[in-house]
Order: C-alpha cells, then sequence, then structure tokens
C-alpha cells in the first residue's frame, strides 16, 4: 500500500514570497508473496500505515478536542487515490442525476408551473455553481478525507462540523435504501409480477458489490452510468426541439402554447417557493465532487477541470431539458400525481414521449430512470461511508468506523450502510408509504445545510487566508464568483429554509385530491417537510466538546489556518 507524504514549499517570485504546496508523493511497497486467496483475504487487514487519533488528542472524559489533530488525521486518511481526471468529470457532469430530475421535476411542474419551474431550477443552480466552485477551491488547496464537513470543523466551529458530518451521512444512509425501493417501483412500469422484494434484493447486491471493488470501482461505475445519463438527456432534448416544432406523428405545432392555456404560473408564489425545494432536491449530491477529491491521484489538475463541469450540467442536463419539458407538457395533465416520487409514469420526460406517440422510447427512457435511481443509490453508499470513516479519523465519531483495510475501503462504514440498506425491503410491506416518507423527511434539507455550510466556509477560508498574510494569487485554484458568490450562496439556502418552513406550515392545496387540513395533517406535512432542521439543531446542541457551540465562529485570529501547521511538515 502506498504511503502518502505531504511536503511544503516555499518559492520566491517577482511579487515576493509564494507558498506553494508539493504534489503527494506515493512509495510503493513490493508486492507481499503469497497466493492469490491469501493476498484478497490480506487486503482486508487494517491500513498499517495509519493511526486514527494521536495519542492523548482526545481525553478520557471527552472533553478535550485536539483540532489539530484532527486536521492531521483527516489530511493523512488512508483512502486510496484511485480515482482519475475522466472518474471526476463524470461524477461532477452526471453523477447525481436521478428521480429529482427525471420524476420529481413532474411534482414541480404540476405545483409552480412552466414558468416557476424554469425560475427556481435557474436560482438553485446559480446557487450550486457559487457553491461547488467555493468548494473546489477548498478541496484544491486542501485534498482532505471528509471534505465539506472537514472544512465546517476547521473553519467554523467543531460542533458544527459534528453536525454537519452527522447530517451528510444520515442523508446519504437514508437515500440509499430509498433509491433501491425507487429503482424497484421503476420495473412495475412493465406491469411485472415478480415481487418488489426480488428486485430490491437484486439491486442491493449489485451496489454493494461495485462498492466493495473500492473507490476503483465507485468511479468506473458512475463514469458508465452517467456516460448513458448524458447521452439520453442530449438524446431528449434533441426529439424536445423535433416534437415542439412540429416534427411529431401528427406534425402538430406546439412552440409556446402550454404557457398560455393553462399559463405559466400555478399557485402564484407559493408555488414558486414549493418549486424551490424540489429543484433542491433534484441538484442534491453535487458537491461529491469534492469529497471524491481525498481520493483523486491528482486533485490539483483533476478538480479544477471537474467543477468547472458543473456550468454546463446546471445550463444543458437542467435548464434547457426542463425548458423543454414545461413547453410539452401541460401543468394540469393528472398523470403528473403519480403514487410516489418515483413513479416513473409520473415523469414528464416519460409522459411526453408518450403524448408524441413514439412507441417503445418511453420504455427506454424508463430504463434510463432506473439506471439513474441506481447510480444515486451507489453515490449515496459512497458519500455516507467517507463521511463516516472521516467523522471517526476527526474523534467526532466511534473509531470502529475509521477502519480502513489495505485496499483503502472504509469496511465497517460500507457494512453499516449495507444493513441500514435492507430497509428497503420495506417495500414489500403494508406499511411502506408512511416508513419512507419520514424516512425521506429525515433527507429533504440536508443538503441544503451542507450547502450553507460550504459556502461560509469558504466566506472563513477567504478571511483567515488573508489575516495570514497569503495572497490570491498563490491559490492553486479561484473561485469564479469569488466571496460575493459564497454570500449569494449562503443567503440564498437560508431563504430556502424559509420558503420550506412556509410551504410546509401552509401547503400548496392539491390539484387533485382532498384538501390538506385539520391540525393532524398540517403538522404531518410540516413535520415531513422540515424534520431536517430540527434534527441538525438536536446534533449541534448535543455536541459537547471544550470550546462550547460556537465558541470559534467569530474568532478568525485563532482560525485553524495557521502557518505553523496549516500545512504539514515531514517528521
Amino acid at each position: 500500500m502506498a504511503k502518502e507524504t505531504f511536503e511544503t514549499a516555499t518559492s520566491s517570485s517577482g511579487s515576493g514570497s509564494a507558498v506553494g504546496v508539493v504534489e503527494p508523493t506515493y512509495d510503493e511497497k513490493a508486492e507481499e508473496a503469497g497466493s492469490t486467496w491469501q493476498r484478497a483475504l490480506d487486503s482486508f487487514k487494517r491500513n498499517p500505515d495509519f493511526s486514527i487519533t494521536q495519542r492523548g488528542a482526545v481525553a478520557g472524559n471527552g472533553q478535550v478536542y485536539d483540532l489539530e489533530s484532527a486536521v492531521q488525521n483527516t489530511v493523512q486518511s488512508p483512502l486510496a487515490r484511485r480515482l482519475k481526471g475522466r472518474h471526476l468529470q463524470m461524477i461532477a457532469i452526471g453523477g447525481s442525476i436521478g428521480t429529482g430530475l427525471f420524476v420529481g421535476s413532474g411534482k414541480a411542474l404540476q405545483q409552480g408551473g412552466p414558468a416557476s419551474l424554469l425560475i427556481a431550477f435557474t436560482l438553485i443552480g446559480m446557487m450550486l455553481y457559487c457553491t461547488v466552485h467555493a468548494l473546489g477551491e477548498m478541496a484544491v488547496l486542501l485534498p482532505v478525507a471528509g471534505s465539506f464537513s472537514a472544512y465546517s470543523t476547521r473553519f467554523l466551529d467543531p460542533a458544527w462540523g459534528f453536525a454537519m458530518g452527522w447530517n451528510y451521512a444520515l442523508q446519504w444512509l437514508v437515500v440509499f435504501p430509498l433509491e433501491v425501493v425507487s429503482a424497484a417501483i421503476t420495473v412495475d412500469y412493465w406491469d411485472s409480477n415478480i415481487s418488489p422484494a426480488a428486485w430490491v434484493g437484486i439491486f442491493l447486491t449489485t451496489i454493494i458489490t461495485i462498492n466493495l471493488f473500492g473507490v476503483k470501482g465507485y468511479g468506473e461505475a458512475e463514469f458508465i452510468l452517467s456516460i448513458i445519463k448524458v447521452i439520453a438527456i442530449v438524446g431528449f432534448i434533441i426529439l424536445g426541439i423535433t416534437l415542439d416544432v412540429g416534427g411529431g406523428g401528427n406534425g402538430e405545432y406546439i412552440g409556446g402554447r402550454y404557457w398560455q392555456d393553462p399559463g405559466a404560473f400555478n399557485n402564484g408564489f407559493k408555488g414558486l417557493c414549493s418549486v424551490l425545494v424540489t429543484a433542491a432536491f433534484a441538484f442534491a449530491g453535487t458537491e461529491l465532487v469534492g469529497l471524491a477529491a481525498a481520493e483523486t491521484a491528482n486533485p490539483r489538475k483533476s478538480l479544477p477541470t471537474a467543477v468547472k463541469q458543473v456550468f454546463w450540467r446546471i445550463c444543458l442536463f437542467y435548464i434547457v431539458s426542463l425548458t423543454l419539458v414545461g413547453l410539452l407538457v401541460p401543468y394540469t395533465n393528472r398523470r403528473l400525481i403519480g403514487q410516489s416520487d418515483s413513479d416513473a409514469k409520473a415523469s414528464p420526460f416519460v409522459i411526453a414521449i408518450n403524448n408524441a406517440g413514439i412507441a417503445g422510447l418511453d420504455s427506454v427512457m424508463n430504463v434510463v430512470i432506473m439506471i439513474s435511481v441506481l447510480s444515486v443509490g451507489n453515490s449515496a453508499v459512497y458519500g455516507s461511508t467517507r463521511t463516516l470513516a472521516a467523522l471517526a479519523e476527526q474523534g467526532q465519531a466511534p473509531r470502529f468506523l475509521a477502519y480502513i483495510d489495505r485496499q483503502g475501503r472504509p469496511l465497517i462504514s460500507i457494512g453499516i450502510a449495507s444493513a441500514l440498506g435492507l430497509l428497503a425491503f420495506l417495500a414489500a410491506s403494508p406499511e411502506e408509504v408512511d416508513a419512507f416518507l419520514w424516512m425521506q423527511a429525515l433527507s429533504g434539507l440536508s443538503s441544503i445545510f451542507t450547502w450553507g455550510s460550504i459556502c461560509l466556509a469558504h466566506i472563513r477560508f477567504r478571511r483567515a487566508w488573508r489575516l495570514q498574510g497569503y495572497t490570491l494569487d498563490q491559490l492553486a485554484f479561484r473561485s469564479q464568483a469569488g466571496v460575493l458568490g459564497s454570500w449569494f450562496g449562503f443567503i440564498f439556502n437560508c431563504l430556502v429554509l424559509v420558503a420550506q418552513f412556509w410551504t410546509g406550515f401552509a401547503p400548496v392545496p392539491p390539484q387533485y385530491g382532498p384538501p390538506i387540513q385539520g391540525a393532524r395533517d398540517l403538522t404531518k406535512s410540516f413535520f415531513q417537510g422540515y424534520l431536517a432542521v430540527p434534527m441538525v439543531l438536536r446534533i449541534y446542541i448535543l455536541d459537547d466538546h471544550p470550546f462550547g457551540p460556537a465558541a470559534y465562529i467569530f474568532s478568525l485570529h485563532r482560525s485553524p489556518y495557521r502557518r505553523r501547521y496549516f500545512f504539514l511538515h515531514q517528521t
């Protein structure tokens, strides 16, 4: 197993001194002798070059939290750097495209109309552009395990980093069984007589097996699945333009007809606010490119390129495709009201193809939706296990979760994620709907907290960078949106939380079916949409460390961004 060492280098230029970071070097060890079977068994043993926490870093009574040691542990994580540039680029472009775009956009279209759909996804896309660039700037300089949760610990407050780490881990731990069930539901599009539990078992086995191949297996799977999703969306865009201008089977010109009748907006401003939350869910997972930086062979070269791809993903795959969806499907179409958020029959992409009368193509799109769901499930295992391992490395989770074998796999974390994936077998239970509605409530707003924390950490990072005497020219990669973009992202995420609070206690009335009324129904609706907020705040308050909540938040001069240990020196 390669042992990674970090060095720092100081170089002089015409404008003064500059701080450079020498790329990691890897000292390859001779492969141990033995049979193939023996080497395979040995690969599951703990990596011998790593200890989770330095002795004395965390006192036995839990009242001492050594922030510097936590920082060192995330940098020295034995996760294998095996992701290549092509893996990172495809993760950035299409890694998290799933039911949020293909199916959830139908619910958003029905609630807000085509104009609200376009405005909401554009606003969330602008915010994500600023957020991912801010994350990229920090991740290129600090490609550490845990990424954004580690940045919250380092630049904001260890208690908030603790809350953000567990928030993100729980989000993906819950999403994993949800996505597996979603994949099983897509099979019902063909009126299959096979039990959903059988499909759940097949999909669970597939995803777990991929992750047992390590980060290389995850990267190759996402590379292939993302290519399929990209080809499908580009194909739909070409088809959508053709259908809209009258190239369909009946030769009928559609144009902007549905923007006039039934109209561009539905449910007014409240409809727009409700679509914001759906749009945020559709973009969830965009930040995985920052988490993957810790396992990338050359993050300083690959990560900037991948971050820049996010702009094209937002514009092409979301804005253009959803513009065509709003032109081809009226928001009054009853098929937009599916049985669940994963019902492929409620996908506006499938509905548009069905309306065109193109035989067989709707089944092709349903296969793409199933592939997308499995891709997100694969990302859920990756995101949750790496976050759990990083939390353990920082002393913010049980130490056994940081068990990383000689192939760079966090085995115990993968085992826990796989065990929770068994909740997907609730698909065969009569309590399926209620169980998964509450599981979805736990993860509903988690991404909003993650994105807001990234933006705030970037603001603090820039401030601390300047106070310590560095200049922006010394950054290996600079966010195009800058600090102003991070302020926009942070404020906008706060506004989304406000919008969700409003639509939670005063929900948009359903177009079809009984209205939501009465204290019981309203309370249930509110907590199903807002449960993540009290959960995050509870985790934050529960974190008992010697600093106390928010002790570091206003102390920039005490920032962990100090010359004496910001970079790790060889010993």
